[in-house]
This record gives C-alpha cells, sequence and structure tokens, in this order.
C-alpha cells in the first residue's frame, strides 16, 4: 500500500488546515480511545483522570498528534522516519499493536466529528490510509 501523489496533497492540506487544534484532536481521540476500547485503559492505568480536560490525556494527547504531524514529514519513506518510534513502542512500552488501528479510528472519528465540512470521502480515504501507514511504520519492530 502506498500513496499517491493526490493522497499526499489532500492530506498535508487537511492536517495543514487543522493543524492549529491539533492538540484538542490529541486529547479528544485518546479520551474517545479508553471509552470505546476500555482495554487500552492499561496502559494508562497510574493516570487519576482519563477524561478529555485531564493534564495527562492533554499532554499525551499533544504528543501522539505531533508523532502524527512528524510522520507527515516522512510521509515518503516513514519505516525509517519512524524506527525510533517504533522500537520505542515495541520493546520499552510494549504496545499491542491492535492499538495502533483501535487509534486510528478514534482519530478518524475526532476529524470527521470537528471538521465535518472538511473530513470529505476523499480526505477520509487519504487520511486513513495515511494512518494505516503510520500504524504498519510503527509496528515494523514487532515483526
Amino acid at each position: 500500500m502506498s500513496l499517491n501523489d493526490r493522497e499526499k496533497t489532500l492530506i498535508k492540506d487537511f492536517l495543514a488546515h487543522t493543524s492549529g487544534l491539533h492538540n484538542e484532536m490529541g486529547s479528544e481521540a485518546l479520551a474517545r480511545l479508553m471509552v470505546v476500547f476500555p482495554q487500552t485503559k492499561s496502559y494508562f492505568a497510574h493516570w487519576k483522570d482519563l477524561s478529555k480536560d485531564s493534564v495527562n490525556v492533554r499532554k499525551h494527547g499533544i504528543v501522539i498528534m505531533n508523532g502524527v504531524y512528524d510522520a507527515l514529514e516522512k510521509i515518503d519513506d516513514m519505516n525509517a522516519g519512524l524506527l525510533t518510534l517504533s522500537e520505542l513502542h515495541a520493546f520499552m512500552l510494549r504496545i499491542d499493536p491492535i492499538n495502533f488501528k483501535l487509534f486510528i479510528h478514534c482519530i478518524l472519528v475526532t476529524m470527521a466529528m470537528m471538521f465535518p465540512d472538511d473530513f470529505t470521502p476523499q480526505v477520509h480515504v487519504a487520511i486513513d490510509k495515511f494512518l494505516a501507514l503510520v500504524a504498519l511504520a510503527l509496528q515494523q519492530k514487532y515483526r
């Protein structure tokens, strides 16, 4: 699976347009992940408040969305560009790789909810492919 030039343009344009709210996207998507997929709470058991407005959820949501925007800069070679993150998630954090797919779903829902007029079907497909490629790059050290 790869992205064509049209998809890359759609992704870059959409993420540039939404970048001012990426902090809110991150906290909303992360809080949504823990509600919709409660098994993911185990990674955050040390946090007392798991609401989207909690300090920890907001901080980690920012980290995650910064990672998404960083992946955009590495769109032409995400495996090499995200190798360090893959190692971190596989060896240090020991995140179950299924959680990447679950989180992608929550990011997509959040984007659609926050930007309903801009999140066209074409943007949806392109962003979904992009995030799937990010997840694959993050999973490379699991193989």
